[in-house]
């Protein structure tokens, strides 16, 4: 639950910067990174930057190769897929190799890792990526059919469907996900997190301008749960974009205070960074594009 809640903030922070169909995708490498416990460590010095030295981009090509090797003897040795996941990602990272390097380990990763959503959620990411929207609706899918409250999946496939100009589809979907979600979470206590769907419904009406709608989900979200800083964080965010500066003020001061220490940091620079543009109704993803 702590990486679902991890992710929606990230979905809200990013408002601050471009709003949220903006981060469409949240960046391949980053999504990784963030889940630390599946994958090597990674460089860090080739991940920070966009360029990187001749020694370092050599050394990244030398460990694809190798990783490939093993492959060929053993096409289901998780460490190698893993080892050639990360090391293709930190090309891409610095502006070296193409995104369908990535296709093949994440795919094998998915089929081998089922309960390890982050997987299908990275590859139908790649795939939206390259243009393959119905490859990364299927992907989207095949997680929502199992974990119907994964906050990731659901995020990929209302962002897909904003990108498509469907917001209707996407405001369904979320609906449905809440209609659903008292019984799922008697079936499985805790898969749904009702706060951050309801946070993704409001910012979702929020892209649409549809403002009335959007502060009235952020507020049954704040009802539901009022120790939860999310859904004051995205009516913050959104009174902040329509030039409600005092109470906007007000509420990230409310969101801070609320928020796990972690947070904290990333909720004041949202506060005193410019007004975002006004909210777009549609966005195509790029392979740069950034719980």
């Amino acid at each position: 639950m702590s990486q679902q809640r991890s992710w929606i903030v990230k979905v809200i922070l990013a408002l601050a910067v471009l709003t949220f169909v903006g981060i469409s995708l949240v960046p391949l490498i980053s999504a990784l990174n963030n889940n630390n416990t599946q994958t090597p460590p990674q460089n860090n010095a080739s991940t920070q930057g966009n360029s990187a030295s001749p020694d370092q981009k050599s050394k990244l090509q030398d460990e694809v190769r190798g990783y490939q090797l093993v492959l060929q003897r053993e096409p289901e040795n998780q460490t190698a897929l893993k080892g050639l996941l990360q090391a293709r990602l930190e090309l891409l990272s610095i502006k070296e190799g193409d995104i369908q390097g990535v296709i093949e380990p994440l795919e094998k990763l998915a089929k081998l890792n089922p309960d390890q959503t982050e997987y299908a959620v990275l590859l139908a990411q790649a795939k939206q990526q390259l243009g393959d929207k119905e490859g990364a609706a299927q992907a989207y899918r095949s997680v929502l059919a199992t974990k119907p409250g994964d906050l990731k999946a659901l995020q990929g496939m209302v962002s897909l469907l904003l990108s498509q100009k469907r917001p209707e589809a996407a405001i369904g979907l979320l609906q449905d996900t809440l209609t659903a979600a008292s019984q799922v979470n008697k079936i499985q206590p805790g898969s749904v997190d009702t706060v951050g769907v309801q946070v993704l419904l409001g910012t979702v009406h929020a892209t649409q301008k549809s403002y009335t709608q959007a502060i009235s989900v952020y507020d049954q979200a704040a009802k539901k749960d009022p120790k939860d800083f999310r859904p004051v964080l995205a009516k913050a965010m959104l009174f902040k974009q329509q030039g409600k500066v005092a109470e906007a003020k007000t509420l990230f001061n409310n969101a801070s205070a609320l928020a796990p220490a972690q947070y904290r940091d990333e909720i004041n620079k949202a506060a005193q960074a410019s007004p975002s543009p006004s909210p777009a109704t549609s966005a195509t993803p790029s392979p740069e594009s950034g719980k």
